[in-house]
This record gives C-alpha cells, structure tokens and sequence, in this order.
C-alpha cells in the first residue's frame, strides 16, 4: 500500500509524518540522513509492543549501537521519577547530544521519551514511531512532551520537535478494541473542530475503523494527521490557535485526574464524554444548536459509544468534576477556558470563553438536561 508523507514546515521547524502499512522499512535512511553523526541509538519501548517489531528494529539498525530501555506505559509511570530513571541509563551508555532516542509505543511513551530528549544534555534528536491509533492520529504530532503531576495531567513538561515520526499502521493490528476507541476519539474531534465532510466520511466508516479495515484506518490516521499539522505548525508552542485542539479535554483532564488515571477509563474515552459535556455546554450557552449536538451523539450511538458520556450526563457526577477543573493549566485568575463549538467544523475563537467557576457551577443542571 502506498505511503503518504506530510510536512510539518513553518518559519522554526520542518519534518516529516509518514504514513502507510510496512512504513518501517524506511526508518535506517531516515536516520541516515537526518542524523548524519548518530552513532548510538537509544529506543525507549513499550513493554506492549509486539516482540516481533523489536527484532524488525534489530535488522533495520544493524549499522548502529542500539539499546532497547523497556518502558511500562500509563499514567502514574508518566512521571518525573520515570524520566530521572530513564536519564540515568542513558548517562551510563555515554549517549552524546548527536545520537538518537526512538520512541516506540503509544502517546504515553511519547510524551515521556520526547520530554527526555528535550532535557537531556539539553537536547538530542529524537523520532516518534507512534504504535497506537491515539498517538498515530494525534499526540506524536506537535512536540508536546511531558509527565504528569499529583496536581494535575500535564503539567510539566516542554515543546520539543522530533526529527521524523513514523506511522506504520501495520502496528495497529494487535491493539484491543478499548485501544481503537481511544484513538478514534481524537480522529472524531479533528472532525468536529475542522472539517465537516470529514466527519461525514465518519459517519459512513467509523465501523470500519474499528474493526482495523486498512484502507479506511490508513486514510483517517492520515486526515487526522492534516489536521493536526494545520493547528500545530501555525501555532506550535500553543499561544492561541492551537489551543482549539484542546476541544473536549478540559472536561476530559478533570475526569482523568479525579478517577486518579484508573484503567477503567482511557484517555480517549474521557475525550469522548468530554467532547459530549461541552458541546451540551455550547449548547446552553446558546453557541450551538440542539442539531449540531444531536448529530454527534448519533455517532456515539451508531457505533457503541454511548456508555462513555452516559456516566457523566448526571447532575451529581458533573458537578463532582469542579475541584479537578479548577486546576487546569489552561485556566486564568479562577476562571476555565474552554473552546466551545459553534457547528461542526467550526469552533469559538480561543479565550474568548473563560467561565467563572461559580458561573459554571450555576450551568451544570442544564448541561445534565440537554
């Protein structure tokens, strides 16, 4: 199958997003060309990731001193005592600031290999191979790197660039249903902020998706990607514009932190009741009509979707998300910024909408009737 390769280009940074089944094999000239001067390689892995790609990575460095630093990836092992860990092995492999660190693995993986890379003798180059949908259609794009605090998701952390990422959808295959979920809830908010026609190509093929049919998952990675380069290299250190990419999350991040990142909700689910609070919240502040809210919540239902948002459609639970709100890293002199949707396709300006907690709290029985 054909690969397609999109460019990140703005006045500070260029690189490319390859995309496509078996785009692996490009990976030993990649390196050979952007990293001329690497002599060591160090890839920071998923302990989930299949052995079968580990051995792939032996044969494609094989010109190259590689060392594989195995990483148990999920929300409480985001943190600074993971990335202090991760430093210290690298400084006994005597890594210089012209070698390499690969991450392998998820949006978890990434976000803590990037971070790494980025404070490591301040700065080494750095290629995302993201392995799961969510950070194949999202967070492998747009250098936020990080780890979480007890205060909050995402709350240290640095924009840093990579070099290169590599989709290589053929990663996709062994992911678990509750995987796909998580990704394809980032790939239906690209639509809903952007591109209308997107999501009606949704509508028709988020079956598809699911179920890992490659042509579709190939074009939707892709598109999503498209999207993410067009607020990320207008914006990339998330001064204005590219804040609209965090639609869906201030509600998600509350939810995150208040279930203390439990496995019983991922990531992508919490966007998905998160996309669903706020659109109820446009909808009350009378920014969207009750059409626009119905047509993505069709999608929920169409495909099974519905029990991410049903939880927290009561007035109780809602309300119970106010402590975590109040802490997001978006926030400005206690009020909560929130990017509201106009229409599908179309989102309110950034910062224009910056809700007094006491004001939301006077909203949340109406949010929990629409």
């Amino acid at each position: 199958m054909k690969m397609h390769e999109l460019k990140f280009k703005n006045s500070i940074h260029n690189y490319s997003v390859i995309t496509g089944n078996n785009a692996l094999s490009i990976i030993q000239k990649k390196i050979k060309k952007l990293c001329p001067k690497t002599k060591k390689i160090v890839l920071i892995i998923d302990n989930k990731v299949p052995r079968k790609f580990k051995n792939i990575f032996k044969k494609k460095l094989k010109n190259y001193e590689i060392f594989f630093f195995p990483f148990k990836a999920n929300e409480k092992s985001k943190s600074l005592k993971s990335v202090e860990k991760l430093l210290k092995k690298m400084m006994l492999k005597n890594l210089n600031r012209s070698d390499l660190i690969i991450s392998v693995g998820g949006g978890i993986t990434g976000d803590v290999s990037g971070f790494v890379a980025s404070i490591y003798k301040r700065g080494v180059n750095f290629i995302n191979v993201p392995t799961t949908l969510l950070a194949q259609a999202d967070s492998a794009i747009g250098g936020k790197t990080g780890v979480n605090s007890t205060q909050g998701k995402n709350l240290i952390g640095s924009f840093y660039q990579p070099k290169l990422v590599i989709n290589d959808t053929s990663f996709l295959n062994s992911l678990p249903k509750k995987e796909m979920v998580c990704g394809y809830a980032e790939i239906l908010k690209h639509s809903i902020i952007k591109d209308k026609n997107f999501f009606n190509w949704l509508k028709k093929n988020t079956k598809h998706i699911l179920s890992k049919k490659i042509k579709e998952l190939t074009y939707a990675v892709k598109k999503s990607c498209e999207i993410k380069i067009y607020y990320v290299s207008r914006d990339t250190n998330e001064k204005g514009l590219r804040m609209i990419l965090n639609f869906g999350h201030t509600f998600a991040h509350a939810i995150e932190v208040k279930n203390n990142y439990s496995k019983k909700i991922s990531h992508g689910e919490a966007v998905l009741s998160g996309m669903i609070l706020v659109t109820r919240l446009s909808l009350v502040k009378k920014v969207c009509s009750k059409n626009t809210l119905r047509k993505i919540e069709e999608i929920y239902e169409k495909n099974n979707l519905k029990y991410t948002y049903e939880k927290y459609s009561n007035y109780k639970l809602i309300n119970s998300l106010i402590p975590y709100l109040k802490n997001d890293k978006k926030n400005d002199d206690n009020r909560i910024n929130f990017v509201l949707l106009k229409k599908i396709g179309k989102t309110t300006t950034p910062g224009k909408f910056k809700i007094p907690i006491h004001i939301l709290k006077s909203q949340i029985k109406s949010i929990s009737q629409c």
